[in-house]
């Protein structure tokens, strides 16, 4: 199952003993917080969880599924997930 925004509020609100807009608030900011930071280049480090990198991926030849036909692929950026030893050790051992 999928965790879900929603549900990571109604997590703070139960835990935290927050007001369902104090919740929506914190986390919003938080992925607003990310989201700026990744869009100007820079990486977003969380100890204990992991890192988001910015990539740059450069022009390739690609095919299209549909027809075949092949085509190049622009450049573009990608963000990428690296999780911690800690969050890696936590999932392998659950």
């Amino acid at each position: 199952m999928t965790l879900t925004k929603a549900q990571i509020i109604e997590e703070i609100m139960n835990k935290n003993g927050l007001s369902k807009t104090k919740s929506v608030e914190a986390v919003e900011t938080l992925m607003e917080i990310i989201k700026k930071t990744l869009e100007s280049g820079e990486d977003v480090l969380i100890s204990g969880f992991g890192k988001f990198c910015v990539k740059a991926k450069k022009e390739r030849k690609g095919r299209n599924p549909a027809t075949g036909e092949d085509l190049m692929l622009a450049p573009r950026k990608v963000v990428t997930f690296k999780c911690s030893g800690i969050l890696r050790n936590r999932v392998d051992s659950a």
